[in-house]
């Protein structure tokens, strides 16, 4: 009689895992039909908002405007826009439902510090094998070693219909960003008094993620190829680092190796991740906040807030015009915010919280993720004693001859020192290069070494 109702009940529990796997494949299933319906090809929601403040997704920017020139600097296809008003600390209070606890406390501590908002131009667009890629990996795509590695998945977005704050992370970190590219750029992080001094890098990313044909095996849980060497000021130039990003980062870490003019030496870079010190940053930023969060996610419990509709920066094409000066966009405090242009938009919202033994110097971390491309538009980051401590924001444009979305700057700012960090201005050097030619050979350590000729 007991072997008897041991195997009902063990027959019961398959019935349910077996109804409860059919169900779920069914859900995966709706989802999945629902993109280039009601969501768009990468899972936004296509419709405007109610209020009509926030337009339809009609496919967005879908070929260069007037005036520009292949291989230049991008023409802004909303020159012509006005702001529709403009935030301040002493008007912020009407706007608070719709602004991040960050952009809040920056107008609060800076009198200066204002936000224009402009007409929302939802302008992310994307080619077309991306969009396929992505309905087409979406039935495969899924989280593996406690969502700290990816599978199932290559070239799309993961998980267009994301259920957990992970794998809206997993969406920004193999978002597409062309497939290779080069791009000079310049940092800095200006003193209170707005003194400064320009540290010039020369980027390049390899894209094997997002290369046409890419098959999960041939990625060998590779990602991405990340090359990096400074060219100012002379007492830091020629130092060279390269990263080869991992998928499944419990299988294996990230690879990272540093290139020593001095030495004339290739040295493993195991630091190079989590909270060490961004390259030259003067202690503004950590290493996985360039591109606003990069790297191992193993050190958080991710969760999914939902989604909102918040005024981030978006369309900033005028800090790569070049018309305007470096020396334009850095000012004491903070940037110019004459040059910001901010846009309300649905973003997904998630919490990072540090896990307990784990160790990190930002305990929590709120990301604000575009729902139309999953680039982070900004980011609240929270010390030891939960107090808010570092804001960023990454100002995003539609570099559409690719097209993809991508940042012309990104500003970190230290609300406890009253100082910030500006990466990736572009607007002095030439344009970015996504048609750079390179091989997975010209990204190992052998190659670092010939490379380093200071």
């Amino acid at each position: 009689m007991l072997r008897k109702a041991i195997l009902v009940f063990v027959c019961a529990l398959a019935l349910v895992a077996g109804t409860s796997a059919t169900l779920s494949a069914q859900t995966a299933a709706k989802d999945i039909a629902r993109l280039g319906a009601d969501l768009t090809p990468l899972g936004g929601e296509k419709a405007g908002n109610a209020a009509g403040t926030i337009p339809a997704w009609d496919g967005g920017i879908k070929s260069p405007p007037a005036g520009y020139k292949k291989g230049g600097h991008y023409v802004d296809p909303f020159a012509g826009d006005k702001p529709l008003f403009t935030i301040t600390g002493s008007n912020m209070g009407q706007y608070a439902a719709n602004l991040t606890p960050g952009q809040q406390a920056l107008l609060k501590a800076y009198p200066t510090y204002k936000m224009n908002v402009y007409p929302t131009r939802r302008s992310a667009s994307h080619p077309k094998r991306i969009y396929d890629k992505t309905r087409e990996i979406a039935a495969t795509a899924k989280t593996v070693e406690n969502g700290y590695g990816v599978s199932g998945a290559v070239n799309g977005i993961p998980f267009p219909v994301p259920k957990q704050g992970v794998e809206v992370i997993w969406n920004h970190l193999l978002r597409y960003r062309g497939d290779s590219a080069a791009r000079d750029v310049a940092q800095a992080a200006p003193t209170r008094k707005g003194d400064y001094t320009l540290v010039q890098f020369r980027d390049e990313f390899f894209m094997l993620y997002s290369m046409p044909g890419m098959t999960e095996a041939q990625l060998n849980n590779k990602i991405l190829f990340f090359k990096q060497e400074v060219m100012a000021p002379a007492r830091l130039a020629g130092g060279i680092l390269l990263v080869q990003e991992s998928l499944n980062q419990v299988k294996e870490h990230r690879s990272a190796w540093l290139y020593n003019p001095g030495q004339r030496r290739v040295r493993r870079a195991p630091n190079v991740a989590y909270d060490n010190p961004g390259t030259a940053a003067d202690g503004m930023r950590t290493s996985d906040q360039l591109d606003m969060f990069n790297g191992a996610v193993d050190r958080y419990d991710w969760k999914l807030v939902g989604k909102k509709e918040m005024y981030v920066p978006y369309n900033a094409y005028r800090f790569q015009d070049p018309k305007v000066k470096f020396s334009d966009i850095l000012k004491p405090l903070h940037i110019n915010q004459d040059l910001s242009r901010y846009e309300l938009h649905r973003v997904w919202v998630v919490d990072a919280t540090l896990k307990a033994g784990e160790r990190h110097i930002y305990k929590r971390r709120t990301f604000y993720v575009d729902e139309d491309s999953w680039q982070i538009l900004a980011i609240d980051q929270y010390d030891n004693r939960d107090q808010l401590w570092r804001v960023s924001e990454a100002h995003a444009m539609n570099y559409y001859d690719v097209p993809t979305i991508w940042t012309s700057l990104e500003v970190h700012t230290d609300l406890q020192a009253g100082r910030y960090l500006a990466i990736g201005m572009n607007s002095e050097y030439k344009p970015y290069d996504f048609n750079v030619k390179r091989t997975m050979q010209d990204y190992t350590p052998e190659a670092l070494r010939r490379s380093g000729v200071r």
